[in-house]
């Protein structure tokens, strides 16, 4: 550049003046100093903003909407976006799969995990296995920008929530304990146990290991056919993009119904119940946790973005690769990208979606998924 202006220094003196000349050379310095006209460097950028989230949970939807478009309280960023969304669907308990009340264990107790990230840092806190917080979304959120750590977990999870000022109370209610006692009525069927004494198909334990499963080979895990689906997903995960470009993912979840008591969701878990990159997209997770978390499919949708994929493509991948090994695992993705493309995918489980958009003035609307795969019989 320099060296240009000396060999063309003596023509522009004669042909504008040096008057002209040194304010023609101030402003080109003045634009290449300005960041926004320099070359785009990685992080967020202005964009559309959007939500979606699993299923049609459409008020968790809309109040998230109202946080990134500045109609509600407080702060437009995405990370306050996604966790009063998602704490909308706690409050609400979203099909009995979502906040207290909902999805008893063996035992008859409720316990939430949930997870929040932040798309710009990849900051992560997650807070499983609660007992007595209602706010699980929120209390993640205490975890991710009040301590060092990731993941907090159990009744000392509940302690640090209540140590930071979020009420305690029992998560069990009417509703659960009416469950749990049907389920029990049932011969504690279905039921999560296998490779133990007595059967299990038939009997609510109490269990042992079989003799013949410890020192032999054992059957690959698998959870019972028809666990998942519209009224056991069990999950609402969020990813949301603001107006600056930021992008950030929550989930929350009362975990499978009838389960072992002390499992854990996939929903806590980072990269299997969510992953999200500003820089590329994010990705939620819903159904069958046990199986999905041994892939981590959120953090391959993502990656797969990264090298061009698309989210739909991206979300069918991640399926086929769980699917080679659990031709009929119940889950489904939903991705979306930093440029505002949602994509989505299913396998043996009916799935639909929520999002609000700019494209159509902040409705929400509900996608229905169709598989890609028939499920086998």
């Amino acid at each position: 550049v320099w060296a240009g202006l000396a060999r063309g220094w003596e023509p522009m003196k004669k042909s504008i003046g040096m008057a002209a000349l040194w304010a023609a050379i101030a402003i080109a310095i003045a634009i290449l100093a300005l960041p926004s006209l320099a070359a785009p460097s990685s992080g967020s950028v202005p964009g559309p903003i959007i939500v979606v989230n699993t299923w049609p949970f459409v008020n968790a939807t809309a109040k998230a909407w109202s946080v990134l478009t500045g109609t509600g309280q407080g702060n437009k960023d995405a990370v306050t976006a996604v966790v009063e969304g998602v704490s909308i669907c706690e409050n609400l308990q979203c099909d009995h799969t979502v906040g207290f009340g909902g999805s008893p264990d063996e035992t008859g107790g409720v316990t939430l995990d949930a997870l929040v990230m932040d798309g710009d840092t990849l900051d992560a806190g997650a807070a499983v296995a609660l007992h007595s917080t209602r706010h699980a979304a929120r209390a993640a959120r205490l975890v991710m920008e009040t301590t060092n750590h990731t993941m907090l977990a159990g009744k000392d999870a509940d302690a640090f929530a209540a140590s930071m000022g979020l009420p305690q109370s029992s998560l069990r209610t009417a509703w659960s304990e009416s469950a749990w006692e049907d389920w029990k009525r049932a011969d504690c069927q279905p039921n999560y146990r296998r490779n133990v004494s007595p059967d299990p198909r038939v009997s609510c334990g109490p269990y042992r290991p079989r003799g013949d499963t410890i020192r032999g080979s054992r059957s690959a895990a698998t959870s019972p056919l028809g666990t998942y689906g519209r009224d056991n997903h069990d999950t609402i995960a969020m990813v949301a993009r603001d107006a600056t470009g930021s992008m950030a993912a929550a989930t929350s979840t009362n975990g499978a119904t009838h389960k072992v008591p002390g499992r854990l969701a996939d929903s806590g878990v980072v990269g299997s119940g969510a992953y999200v990159d500003t820089e590329v997209g994010g990705c939620g997770a819903t159904g069958d946790g046990d199986t999905m978390m041994r892939f981590v499919p959120c953090y391959q949708v993502v990656e797969s973005m990264r090298r061009g994929m698309g989210p739909k493509e991206a979300a069918e991948e991640a399926l086929s690769r769980i699917r080679s090994r659990h031709p009929t695992f119940q889950g489904a993705l939903l991705a979306l990208s930093k440029a505002g493309e949602v994509g989505a995918a299913t396998n043996c489980m009916d799935f639909r979606y929520s999002v609000a958009s700019g494209e159509h003035d902040g409705d929400v609307r509900v996608v229905e998924v169709p598989a890609s795969v028939p499920c086998p019989q």
